[in-house]
């Protein structure tokens, strides 16, 4: 047995009559569930069995901050067949099951995350008792990966809590804090953490507890408590299921299945379901690619901006321009990476509205009892404004996000050196303006950058951090670390018009016009994106975005990089229509009426001259417009735009949803092979011209029989 394994798990008798059993997986900062565990947990319980002096075991982590973040998941990758994957899930079963049949109580002492397999092991334990810390977060994650939880936690959650409150945390893999896992009853108690083993050890000398089934009270005990009720029940949750996944993400609807099965009660026939159905997961090309994911964001973690290269600590932050993008910048300053904030702008009511957006999200939270109003009163005291450049002259990072004005910015270069200090950094926010165009005429232009943030972005985990060929490298690895503690997943970018994803973004948005003046319906071309599996459709994209910003990248576009970014004449014919989208309540969508936002403004059609049908199907639209997105990311890779497939991937991915279940724009080409890429783009470049026109390194792949991974 190897070093590892024997020191995972450690018993401690105590004179009480308690043994303190504790997990430690040595050498990682958080204990994971290994399947060659399985030798070490078995001869713990033998010997517990075999000593009558002990009354009762309570479960602790070794670890400071967390108790069992769950499976890891890198023995998946080892199964070969479904066969293989389903023995893993029944061995995880069958170690929880001899715990749950144990004559003495095993309490779980629960500070930290109790995630996917550290849920359940707590699940199979006769008590559970939390720490009230804010840390200290439960859930069953799996479907995230494509998977569903394999070491009976289908069964005993719904059993604890009910099938839908169980239900509603299996399908999303949200988790829940102490107080809300106290009040759904999956922990007997939540206390503070300097008494929790304290606590712990007074259940463990209680006794096994007699559960009763979850109490149901009106619609709930008709819907969970009878077979007709559970009808409807699963009748509905299949319906938002699909309408949600659109039928591309197979786990949702195992589950479904599975607690379908098990009608609330943790029955045989629901724990063999449970484990031949993991089995399946594991091997299924979406769950692949979702780990696949895991693996990649898990190691740009560990990644910095350039390599050996340290980053200077930033400990106060100055954003110019108070508008959506200033006030979301500043809210992940102050409650992700816990530093000051200070935000200028020309008119007091744009700070006002960027301090609005702090409080806004955090007075959510504390109605929802997520934080105290303690904690909130804290965070926006991080949080100061002035119409003037005083008090930004300590600033060790200036993060411009004003509108898209090359000479505006180019001034804001010039007042920030003049009046910061001279180590400042200043990261602009631009979404398309060369970088090397801002920092033209920068007296320090090596501490220039770009930092470009997505809407929302309190919600949308990537950044894009753009290097021009005179950015430092000091300047890269501390703008990298300074995204990371927002909270965010920094790609590193080459200068350039677009950047990385706005400049892929671009011939897809450009042929869903395209599409449009070709006579198809809106809401046709936005279902067939949709059913692809993007969160949203083009049009509606361009509704949110705003129709005027996407007419002022085109000509970036166009003058960097040349005619096949020309935006198609529909987008002049709308502005000059005053349709800007969302913002203005104009747009290729009505913003009025029962159902704002989600009807067709069928007046578009004849401001177009359009005869608007359904022509295409949306299988031939999807392919049309994602198939220009694939050919541009090849191109960037091959202008090393990006640094590798990878850093691709997931810039499209967390940039602007690229379905998941597809690994990313090169996976996807590596998946479908390269030979076939090229020859779908020469069948369209026939038809439509060379905007179709494969990148020469996809032709020289196919050639070469290459994939990208």
């Amino acid at each position: 047995m190897n070093d590892l394994v024997k020191s995972a798990f450690t018993l401690e008798k105590q004179d009480d009559g308690i043994a303190i059993l504790t997990m430690d997986v040595v050498g990682e900062t958080m204990n994971t569930l290994k399947a060659e565990f399985g030798e070490q947990i078995t001869s713990i319980l033998d010997e517990i069995e075999a000593d009558s002096s002990i009354k009762g075991v309570v479960l602790v982590s070794g670890k400071e901050s967390s108790f069992v973040a769950g499976a890891d998941i890198t023995m998946l990758a080892a199964c070969k067949t479904a066969e293989e994957a389903e023995q893993l899930s029944k061995g995880g079963q069958e170690m929880f099951d001899r715990m749950e049949n144990f004559k003495i109580p095993f309490v779980a002492a629960i500070h930290g995350p109790a995630l996917g397999g550290g849920l359940e092991l707590a699940l199979a334990c006769h008590y559970r008792i939390c720490s009230d810390d804010a840390k200290t977060v439960m859930g069953l994650p799996e479907v995230q990966l494509g998977l569903l939880p394999g070491s009976g936690g289908t069964q005993r959650l719904p059993a604890l809590i009910g099938i839908q409150q169980a239900m509603k945390m299996m399908l999303t893999g949200s988790q829940v804090r102490a107080k809300q896992a106290k009040k759904y009853g999956i922990v007997d108690d939540a206390v503070p953490k300097s008494i929790l083993l304290k606590v712990a050890k007074q259940y463990a000398l209680k006794g096994i507890p007699k559960r009763n089934p979850p109490k149901l009270k009106g619609a709930n005990k008709f819907l969970e408590g009878t077979s007709v009720g559970r009808q409807v029940l699963f009748k509905q949750a299949r319906k938002q299921t699909v309408k949600k996944t659109q039928g591309n993400y197979p786990a949702p609807e195992y589950i479904l299945d599975v607690l379908e099965a098990s009608a609330g009660k943790a029955t045989k026939r629901g724990y063999e379901l449970e484990a031949r159905f993991f089995g399946k997961l594991v091997m299924s090309p979406e769950s692949e690619q979702l780990r696949n994911i895991f693996f990649a964001t898990t190691e740009m973690k560990k990644e910095t901006g350039v390599e050996g290269v340290e980053p200077a600590p930033v400990d106060k932050v100055g954003v110019l321009g108070g508008g959506l993008m200033g006030g979301g910048i500043a809210f992940v300053t102050t409650s992700k990476a816990k530093k000051p904030a200070r935000i200028k702008d020309v008119r007091p009511e744009g700070i006002a509205n960027a301090m609005k957006y702090s409080y806004d999200i955090l007075n959510k939270k504390v109605k929802r009892r997520f934080i105290r109003k303690s904690e909130m009163q804290k965070q926006m005291a991080l949080l100061t404004g002035s119409l003037t450049y005083e008090g930004f002259n300590d600033a060790d990072i200036i993060v411009e996000a004003v509108f898209e004005d090359l000479g505006l910015k180019q001034q804001m270069v010039n007042d920030v050196e003049s009046n910061c200090k001279e180590s400042t950094i200043f990261a602009s926010n631009t979404s398309s303006i060369p970088i090397k165009h801002i920092a033209e005429k920068a007296a320090r232009p090596e501490q220039v950058i770009g930092l470009h943030y997505f809407s929302p972005v309190d919600k949308m985990p990537l950044a894009e951090v753009i290097a021009h060929e005179k950015t430092s490298d000091e300047t890269i690895s501390t703008t990298v670390e300074f995204a990371k503690k927002q909270g965010k997943t920094p790609i590193v970018v080459k200068d350039g018009a677009g950047f990385y994803v706005n400049r892929i973004l671009a011939p897809y948005m450009n042929e869903a016009a395209n599409l449009l003046l070709a006579g198809e319906a809106i809401d046709h071309i936005d279902k067939a994106l949709v059913k692809f599996g993007f969160p949203v459709g083009p049009m509606k994209l361009l509704d949110e975005v705003g129709i005027d910003v996407g007419s002022k990248i085109s000509p970036i576009l166009v003058a960097d990089l040349g005619e096949r970014f020309q935006a198609p004449d529909a987008f002049d014919k709308l502005l000059k229509d005053d349709r800007k989208g969302k913002k203005n309540k104009r747009g290729l969508y009505k913003y009025s009426g029962k159902k704002p936002g989600k009807e067709v403004d069928d007046s578009v059609y004849s401001l177009l001259g359009i005869d608007a049908g359904k022509k295409l199907s949306h299988e031939q639209i999807a392919e049309r417009c994602v198939l220009l997105m694939l050919n541009e990311a090849a191109l960037c890779l091959d202008e090393g735009v990006i640094r590798n497939p990878r850093d691709g991937d997931i810039g499209t991915i967390f940039g602007i949803g690229f379905p998941p279940f597809l690994g990313g724009p090169f996976r996807y080409m590596d998946s479908l092979g390269i030979s076939h890429v090229v020859a779908r783009l020469e069948h369209y470049q026939g038809q439509f011209g060379d905007r179709f026109a494969p990148a020469d390194i996809l032709k020289t792949m196919a050639k070469e029989q290459k994939s990208f991974y």
